[in-house]
């Protein structure tokens, strides 16, 4: 049984429990009538099921910023040189935005709960071991781990948050913390990895990961609960050797396009591959009897534009952390700690926009309304914070373009999460969650290269133009850097716009009513 929304498509009901779905369609064959099984009653532990959940996204989100942070004092302690140490951030972006598709596929072969804890034990082991490093290598082989092991655990854990709430009200709420860890957990990295580093040393921002995996792998057994996985089924090979090499070549490609330029051969090798790997995994994918990635997935115009939404998003949003992160130590002159404490404003605008405002007005308001909305706020945001010069202050400055920025984001993250992963069949959900990461992964990737080299090259330019010239008080570089930067937030505000502008135009069908247990 199918419902319409607005324009005549369609979207797939929840399948009952019987009889198997068809591979093909995700549906049941005798689901039309009125005797369908009914929806069975929901889980009573639920509510500490999106506990372990929420410990497990927390823990991959922190993990990007803190181990950001502890990056000058991990260098000089395992003697990295300038050169290498870009492969701490490197080795964990490539396996985990090239493994993300394969990661989300083993989730519905094998069962989500079971990739869940598997993905849980090995990001721990792996932060452990990157902890007790004795030199570079292994540093940089435990990274590289934490990523394969984090694109087991990002789509298993939103995936079983999808199938776990069923009910709007109960499914807004729980989206709403997902969407407030998702936005403000790399400005909560920033402060304990500041802490972390200044009061004890650099290896315990990967120690903190083991702690917070034990509490979410006791809670797992217990309040987690997933279908044992699709019978018969097998993995895409071919699709994944395609998926996972071109999603691997975009990654190193935007990595490298920082330090080496964008016309360097080492970037337009890996980049040109990627695409061409790519198309090749989409044609395939179309042929495939089991593909890593069925394109129903992604042909629904409302799914596909929560997605460019929140890759636009992204793109946006990353480099706020970066810029700000430089203007209050270099030119502000911030210690650490004051660094990560002053982005507390985003993580609790965040946490307010998805769990207060996002979350009550979703299942009676339309999801594009929301996300244009949270768009236009974050942009109005990022424009303030172009005017920074470098005697600003913070409370007048610096705070309300956080505050907006928090407020944006969470009123866009929460509805893009629920619709991005309604209606999909119970058997793809690993696999769309996985897209929705991995496009999230993209979107980061790619703003960060793209933001930092607008900047770098805008502040080379101010440089060159005022050698002599320390306009309204300040060192030229420190005046170069923040003309820099200014540049780049207004092209971050110009991404952000056209983000609401993609949600406006294409989300347009309201909440479903029921996501099911397939949804």
């Amino acid at each position: 049984m199918s419902r319409k929304r607005p324009g005549g498509e369609s979207l797939p009901s929840a399948p009952s429990p019987s009889p198997s779905p068809s591979p093909s369609t995700g549906r049941s064959p005798d689901r039309e009538g009125p005797a369908a099984t009914p929806e069975p009653a929901p889980d009573p532990k639920r509510w500490w099921a999106l506990a372990v959940i929420a410990l497990a996204q927390l823990m991959v989100i922190l993990d990007g910023t803190v181990v950001n942070i502890a990056l000058p004092s991990a260098q000089r302690a395992l003697g990295m040189s300038d050169g290498d140490r870009q492969w701490v951030i490197t080795a964990y972006t490539l396996a985990f935005g090239g493994l993300l598709l394969l990661g989300g596929r083993i989730a519905d072969l094998v069962g989500r709960k079971r990739t869940f804890v598997v993905g849980l034990a090995g990001f721990a082991a792996a932060s452990a071991l990157g902890g007790a490093a004795a030199g570079p290598g292994t540093l940089f082989a435990a990274r590289a781990l934490q990523g394969a092991f984090a694109a087991l655990l990002a789509p298993s854990a939103l995936s079983l948050l999808t199938t776990t709430f069923t009910d709007p009200k109960e499914r807004a709420r729980a989206f709403g913390v997902y969407g407030a860890l998702a936005g403000g957990g790399s400005a909560v990295g920033l402060i304990v990895g500041g802490l972390l580093t200044e009061y004890l040393n650099w290896r315990w921002s990967l120690y903190v990961n083991v702690p917070i995996a034990l509490a979410a792998l006791l809670g797992a057994p217990a309040f987690l609960r997933d279908r044992s996985g699709r019978r018969g089924g097998h993995l895409d090979v071919p699709g994944a050797l395609l998926g996972c090499g071109g999603l691997v070549a975009l990654v190193y490609g935007f990595s490298e396009a920082g330090p080496r330029g964008w016309t360097s051969p080492s970037v337009l090798t890996p980049l040109v591959a990627g695409v061409i790997l790519l198309a090749a995994f989409v044609w395939w994918q179309s042929r495939a009897a089991s593909p890593l990635l069925p394109l129903r997935i992604v042909k629904d115009r409302v799914r596909a534009g929560s997605l460019a939404t929140m890759g636009l998003a992204t793109i946006g949003m990353f480099g706020v952390f970066l810029f700000l992160t430089y203007y209050l130590q270099v030119v502000l002159g911030y210690p650490p700690v004051r660094t990560g404490l002053a982005f507390v404003p985003i993580s609790a605008g965040i946490a307010i926009g998805a769990t207060q405002i996002a979350a009550r007005l979703l299942p009676r308001t339309a999801p594009r309304v929301l996300m244009s909305s949270g768009m236009v706020l974050a942009a109005a945001g990022m424009v303030l914070l172009s005017g920074l010069t470098v005697r600003a202050q913070y409370v007048p400055d610096v705070l309300p373009a956080l505050l907006l920025l928090g407020l944006g984001l969470g009123l866009t993250f929460m509805p893009v999460y629920a619709t991005a992963t309604a209606g999909v069949p119970a058997q793809d959900a690993g696999a769309a969650s996985a897209v929705l990461s991995t496009v999230q992964q993209m979107g980061a990737s790619l703003g960060i290269v793209l933001l930092n080299t607008i900047a770098t090259g805008a502040t080379g330019r101010y440089v060159h133009a005022h050698p002599h010239d320390p306009a309204h008080g300040g060192a030229p570089l420190d005046e170069g850097m923040v003309h820099g930067f200014s540049v780049a937030y207004w092209c971050s505000a110009g991404v952000l716009l056209l983000a609401a502008l993609v949600a406006g135009l294409t989300v347009r069908h309201a909440t479903p009513k029921r996501a099911g247990n397939a949804a």
